[in-house]
């Protein structure tokens, strides 16, 4: 035996070894079509309550009441410094009454150097009171050294 037939033979070997696999490529692409045409589409659907448009405005727009709570937690209702808590609760049972259903639109602004201790009672006692529109004014004086 020569040395040059066992390396043909070898040779020949290697290149048996070697597959096409282009036409399985082929049939994969052509299965992932075949896929991706028969599966139904995604019918999910939420359900969300969108607020309805209102054909008539309103007739009368109610002013909102500004509460600011001053760097010294003293209280001012609409720009009238409050003398006490019981004046405060007193003006906003008033203003809940006054003003029947939904309550007042009461807007709370407190000064940044306001304890927070102060501003919880304002919010408890708006709770108490039964105000169901409420905001606090002013947030961006909160984040301006951050």
């Amino acid at each position: 035996m020569s040395p040059d037939l066992g390396t043909e033979n070898s040779h020949e070997d290697e290149s048996l070894v070697d597959i096409n696999t282009t036409p399985l490529i082929d049939v994969m692409l052509v299965l992932l079509i075949m896929l991706i045409v028969t599966i139904p589409l995604q019918t999910h659907s939420v359900s969300l309550d969108l607020p309805q448009n209102k054909t008539q405005p309103e007739t009368n727009p109610v002013k909102p009441i500004t509460l600011d709570i001053n760097y010294d937690n003293s209280l001012s209702w609409d720009g009238v410094l409050l003398t006490s808590e019981d004046d405060l609760q007193a003006r906003l049972h008033a203003s809940v009454e006054e003003s029947g259903n939904g309550g007042p639109e009461l807007h709370i602004h407190p000064d940044r150097l306001a304890s927070y201790k102060t501003v919880a009672h304002v919010l408890a006692d708006a709770q108490r009171s039964g105000v169901k529109k409420l905001g606090i004014i002013g947030l961006d004086q909160f984040t301006e050294g951050q």
